[in-house]
């Protein structure tokens, strides 16, 4: 019986007689004696086998990922064979009892191999689980979980499960439906999250509510995305934004601290959007980038140059730059590429001046726009940027979503890029922040209405039911906040409306008649009937804050049997089809061809 973990074997052991189970990580033959590293979840330990010994011919058989017990004696390595590289690297253990618990095949790849596709790692996800790197990110994730729920139950939450099957109530992403066996033609849905069930929760008056819980939403896949996923969901009662805030940044430094030793501000920053708009061109700002938007709209409105006046003159219009010090000395293939780049986001050019010598006026800048801007535009324009010699400033005009996606882009890409870290203009930090104040409808054009940014149940600001009154949606603010990390939203909430007459408002701006809110949502316009109180929330990716603990590149690397862009498991080749017979008994039919 194992009376140790590999990695727990110490000097203290020498001498002492060891149990250890595990699976053989490579194997070495020197001069008639086997050489194997027995690792376990906790480590990798020397095995040797002496020729003397009565299991060297069995020893003989193994090879890598054989699944063993051995039994020795803990000894010091001899002289010149330390290993520095590992913590027992001083010691090893001199086997005399050897089991093969079972074989293992030649191995589809090398465990110690660092350039796997993700393909190959997920066709043979059991394996790749074996790498270190993999256990480490999988136990991180059990350890942020614990970490998460410690201080939950210790600030007065209680965790309480709410339904996977439950309505579908169609209002963002598209939602994962499960047909009824027993209720024709009726669908459950998967949760997207559970969001109304919390809610209710609250009116219930169990006060502080907590789930780690799987949500579900069949949308298009990033490397931040899985179709299901994690969330620490939240809700309080009788709290405002400013209380959940201080209470939930404070659980998510002393996670940094505990797993990692990072020491996060204490407050983190606090930004409206439309700071983050306009300074960064994105709504999760990555403030390690030491570089900032500026918008320009109102000094080029009567400059000759068309593409920024006429721009300037629309309403939904920007112009805005973005200046890169030191930046002079970009190339101009560089500045075509970054103009290719920024297409990707609907910009149509990327006009740029280069500032060599402001003291000689235009004829120290390069640029083919500046012949159609006028000395005074010219002078406003350097000034409100700040630009000095050896910048570039780069320009988009655009309407503004097409201009902050691009520039908010291209600011990223040159931040990251070994210019941007040889100028000092990316900062390799924790860079935590809050978003607040955001909008609370977005226009549809495609639909042709108003849209819920966050979601329908997000109470407006004080003050601002008026503006639901007039039908003035696009000037209403919403009680929302996110927090971003190094670019990355960790997690999102808001206060929520408690009131049945200012949700029934909300459903009227999106649109929906009396009889769509009350079939889509009266059980919570119910609810809300019966005294329910203030009350608000915020839910964290669980996945995306492991990734960034582990600095893995996608959340499928701190999930244990993830999907691939396309929602597909490769080990399991889900999803499949299912026999005739099953879809008789829900009463399907599958048509293809529409």
């Amino acid at each position: 019986m194992r009376n140790c973990y590999v990695g727990q074997v110490s000097n203290k052991f020498l001498g002492q007689n060891i149990v250890l189970y595990g699976w053989v990580h490579r194997r070495r033959d020197h001069g008639g004696v086997i050489f194997i590293d027995l690792r376990d979840h906790t480590g990798l330990m020397q095995i040797v086998f002496d020729p003397k010994n009565d299991c060297f011919s069995l020893a003989e058989t193994l090879r890598n990922e054989y699944c063993i017990s051995i039994e020795g004696v803990v000894r010091f390595r001899p002289d010149g064979t330390k290993n520095t590289d590992l913590l027992s690297g001083d010691i090893e253990i001199v086997c005399g009892k050897l089991e093969i618990f079972n074989q293992a095949k030649s191995l589809p790849f090398n465990l110690d191999d660092t350039n796997l596709s993700e393909t190959t790692r997920l066709s043979n996800r059991v394996l790749d689980l074996r790498r270190p790197v993999m256990q480490t990110n999988l136990r991180t994730r059990y350890y942020v979980s614990k970490l998460v729920r410690k201080f939950l139950d210790d600030s007065g939450f209680i965790e309480i499960e709410t339904p996977i099957l439950t309505k579908s109530t169609p209002e963002g992403a598209r939602d994962y439906l499960v047909p009824s066996r027993v209720h024709d033609g009726h669908f459950f849905a998967l949760p997207q999250s559970p969001q109304l069930f919390k809610q209710m929760l609250m009116v219930s008056g169990f006060d502080r509510y907590y789930q780690i819980t799987r949500c579900f939403r069949d949308e298009d896949l990033r490397s931040d995305r899985q179709p299901e996923f994690t969330q620490i969901d939240c809700e309080l009662s009788f709290i405002n934004e400013e209380e959940i805030r201080s209470l939930f940044e404070k659980m998510i430094r002393d996670v940094f601290k505990y797993l990692k030793n990072i020491d996060l501000p204490d407050p983190f920053p606090v930004i409206s959007w439309e700071e983050a708009l306009n300074s960064y061109g994105s709504d999760k700002p990555d403030l390690r980038i030491n570089l900032k938007l500026t918008n320009i709209t109102d000094i080029v409105k009567n400059v000759d140059f068309k593409i920024f006046s006429s721009v300037a003159s629309d309403p939904n219009g920007r112009v805005v730059a973005l200046r890169v010090p030191g930046g002079a000395s970009i190339s101009r293939n560089d500045i075509d590429n970054y103009t290719k780049f920024v297409a990707i986001y609907g910009a149509r050019g990327l006009a740029y001046i280069k500032i060599t010598n402001l003291d000689d006026g235009r004829d120290g800048m390069q640029s083919p726009i500046i012949k159609n801007i006028s000395d005074s535009a010219l002078n406003l324009l350097i000034e409100r940027i700040g630009a000095k010699d050896g910048d570039i400033i780069f320009f988009g005009a655009d309407k503004s979503k097409i201009v902050y996606d691009a520039l908010g882009a291209l600011r990223l890409k040159i931040g990251n890029s070994e210019f941007g870290k040889d100028n000092g203009l990316f900062v390799n930090d924790w860079k935590p922040l809050w978003v607040v104040d955001f909008p609370m409808f977005e226009y549809d054009e495609h639909d042709k209405r108003y849209v819920a940014i966050h979601h329908p149940f997000t109470s407006p600001k004080d003050g601002h039911d008026v503006f639901l009154e007039e039908g003035s949606y696009n000037k209403v603010v919403s009680k929302a906040y996110d927090m971003v990390l190094n670019g990355w939203e960790i997690g999102g909430g808001s206060i929520r409306i408690h009131k049945e007459e200012i949700q029934k408002k909300v459903f009227k701006a999106l649109n929906f008649t009396e009889e769509t809110a009350k079939a889509r949502f009266g059980f919570l316009l119910d609810a809300l009937q019966y005294g329910a109180p203030p009350h608000g929330g915020i839910a964290f990716g669980l996945d995306r804050l492991v990734a960034i603990l582990t600095s893995s590149e996608s959340i499928r690397d701190v999930i244990a049997f993830p999907k691939t862009q396309r929602a597909q498991c490769l080990l399991t080749h889900a999803p499949s089809s299912i026999e005739d017979k099953q879809l008789e008994e829900l009463h399907i039919s599958i048509n293809c061809d529409k």
